[in-house]
């Protein structure tokens, strides 16, 4: 080995130790475990009378997960060293757990340390705490503070007071490179190539990614009041806005995860899960009015009715899974924020939904009369069309089918539901500033850390004809937004969380793809499966290549975490998996695809020196030139000439990069 190849694999083994501990932030561990059925009832019964709600008998509190680990009475994925498990099983009577009752069984015991070493999973939105705060449902327009400096945006408004009450200082500035770098990736999913980002620096504007300019619609700016940012960022975040393909190709992941489309798996019978995705190619390119593109979801046309039948799963399931049921489950989470998953069995441990109530939303959509079934067992009662909010009005269960959904999209989208614009505007600002203003995302219940900033998006979509770019550009376009980035250690929940700036984020698994196969010039020339089959031979003829969101995901994209879709998909994990890292240091189809790269680059600068193909990489990878240092062991890395080899162990090594995969 000489010693370019053996400084590439040091610095491959450094570079993939930073990966895995530099992720964005933690957020709780992500898996399959029952928490809601199989350990609450036991903590529950057997804890909740001494160390639930207000009470904490020896300073201990089973409220919330953080609780519960922070005491170290729970070690994720030590059962057997955790205290808690000594507690419920000491022979001693006098300390043993519970108190003067008899002790837990040995199933019980076994579930809570199955529990434990799954890492203690915990429901998103669950408290064993007191819950007093109830969200409103009517819209609320707040008064916004007075500007302060010139930040007239009123994002800035609200929160310059906002920190000020919390005595936070404000985060620092972005510099224009990272920004640039920030906004293409966050509005339209991809880097901006070196030319677009020198044109932004230099002369102020971005450069369209296609050249034919019938592809850009250009909308009448949007106002928002006058942002106080430099022009010429107002003028890159319109131009991204404005490119309505890349937009929308970027945005379908979003909704695909957000609405079970696009699904690749199995379990479910052949042709019993309709796709959307012409219709929401369409609905994503015009930009369809939010409020229009909830009706056509839920009353549908044959192009859109797939996202409510659900999918028909093989063989016998339970009744949780009917897909009446299943449409109550997907619409109530998706447009309203609410988990209504427990409530399918019983009455919800988590928040507050009940079984009749669940039923009464799937029975909106049944062709014939829907029994309840709680725990899957019959009760013999029939469940009646209702939504859960009948102060907005109520569904009348004696009109046909379709009739019933055309009631529930009215009500769903009428201008009295507030619990729909705020649910929607969470999701946008925790997709670009890191982390919801109520977390999680899908637990509307939970009191926001600040209700004025919800409340004015969620006017503020309604004011603007509920157009979703205008809550978009309203955000991007703030200082909060364009500020320096943080990374958290964890993820207080709930109205203790304090905002101190936008938090950095992981590219997805098609971020990740498309950037690959941008800088290699390797994305698919011909569509295959997956969204691009939906497409007009018309619009095929505008895609020289095609986007990670238009076609099939492969082993990496699944690997990076792009799901399956058979469930609605929210949050994607944070935290880079050990199967991630592996898969960035030797995947089959990573290295095929940089191998086929570091050939066209190779043949691209053909007879110039190894520094320009050094610096072209950083500033299309990073929007950054190398540093000296780097410029340096990269050139060694090449060699003289550059070689194929060369070129693909430099790819590999800029993409294994933190700083890559990082959104800062």
């Amino acid at each position: 080995m000489n010693s370019a190849q053996l400084q590439i694999q040091l610095f491959a083994i450094l570079l993939l130790a930073c990966v895995l501990c530099g992720s964005a932030h933690a957020d709780e561990p992500a898996n399959e475990f029952d928490f809601a059925h199989r350990v609450v009832p036991i903590l529950k019964q057997h804890c909740f009378e001494c160390h639930g709600g207000h009470r904490h008998e020896g300073d201990f509190s089973i409220n919330t997960r953080e609780a519960i680990v922070d005491s170290s009475s729970a070690i994720p994925g030590d059962a057997a060293n955790s205290y808690l498990i000594e507690m419920v099983t000491t022979s001693d009577a006098e300390t043993r757990m519970p108190k003067e009752k008899p002790p837990l069984s040995e199933a019980d015991v076994k579930t809570l340390r199955e529990w434990i070493d799954a890492g203690v999973p915990w429901e998103a939105g669950f408290t064993f705490a007191p819950q007093d705060y109830e969200p409103p449902l009517r819209p609320r327009r707040p008064e916004l503070p007075p500007p302060a400096g010139g930040r007239t945006n009123p994002i800035d408004r609200i929160l310059d007071a906002y920190l000020t009450e919390h005595g936070v200082k404000r985060p620092a500035p972005l510099d224009d490179s990272t920004f640039a770098r920030r906004a293409y990736l966050d509005i339209v999913g991809l880097l901006p190539t070196p030319d677009q980002l020198h044109a932004f620096l230099q002369n102020g504007r971005g450069l369209a990614h296609f050249a034919d300019s019938s592809e850009q619609n250009v909308p009448v700016p949007f106002s928002s009041g006058g942002s106080g940012i430099d022009a010429r960022r107002e003028e890159l975040i319109d131009s991204l806005l404005a490119d309505n393909r890349a937009y929308t190709e970027h945005w379908l992941t979003f909704w695909n995860d957000l609405l079970r489309n696009d699904y690749q798996g199995t379990g479910y019978i052949e042709g019993g899960r309709k796709q959307i995705s012409g219709w929401l190619y369409r609905a994503l390119e015009r930009n369809m009015p939010f409020d229009e593109f909830v009706r056509e979801l839920i009353s549908p046309t044959p192009d859109s009715e797939g996202f409510i039948y659900g999918i028909t799963w093989r063989g016998n399931v339970n009744a949780s899974q009917k897909r009446e049921v299943q449409f109550a489950q997907n619409v109530s989470q998706v447009f309203l924020g609410m988990n209504m998953k427990c409530a399918s069995c019983h009455d919800s441990f988590i928040d507050r939904w009940t079984l009749a109530e669940t039923y009464g939303l799937a029975a909106i959509t049944a062709d014939a009369p829907l029994e309840l079934y709680r725990c899957d067992k019959p009760t013999g009662k029939t469940a009646e069309a209702a939504w859960m909010f009948p102060e907005l009005g109520q569904i009348d269960p004696k009109t046909p089918r379709e009739e019933r959904l055309r009631q529930l999209a009215a009500l769903m989208t009428h201008a009295d539901n507030g619990r729909i614009s705020r649910t929607i505007v969470n999701r946008l600002w925790h997709r670009l500033m890191g982390r919801g203003i109520v977390h999680p995302v899908d637990a509307m219940q939970t009191e926001p850390w600040n209700a004025d900033l919800l409340d004015f998006l969620a006017t503020y979509l309604a004011d603007n004809h509920f157009d979703l770019k205008s809550v978009i550009r309203l955000i991007v376009t703030s200082h909060a937004y364009q500020s320096q980035a943080i990374a958290l250690d964890e993820q207080p929940g709930g109205p203790e969380f304090v905002f101190t700036g936008p938090i950095a984020k992981r590219m997805t698994a098609e971020q990740f793809v498309d950037a690959l196969w941008q800088i290699t010039d390797t994305g698919p020339r011909e569509p295959h499966g997956s969204v691009a089959a939906f497409l007009t031979a018309d619009e095929k003829k505008h895609h020289a290549t095609y986007r990670a969101s238009m076609v099939n995901s492969d082993l990496l994209m699944r690997s990076l975490g792009r799901p399956n879709r058979e469930q609605v998909v929210t949050d994607r994990p944070a935290m880079l998996t050990t199967l991630q890292a592996l898969d960035l240091s030797n995947s089959p189809l990573l290295a095929a695809t940089l191998h086929r790269g570091a050939e066209g680059v190779l043949n691209r600068f053909a007879g110039q020196e190894p520094g320009a193909i050094v610096e072209w990489l950083y500033e299309s990878a990073l929007s950054r030139p190398p540093t000296s240092d780097e410029r340096a062991i990269a050139v060694d890395v090449l060699g003289s000439p550059p070689t194929a080899q060369g070129v693909e162990d430099l790819l590999w090594i800029v993409f294994i990069l933190p700083e890559f995969q990082i959104i800062r």
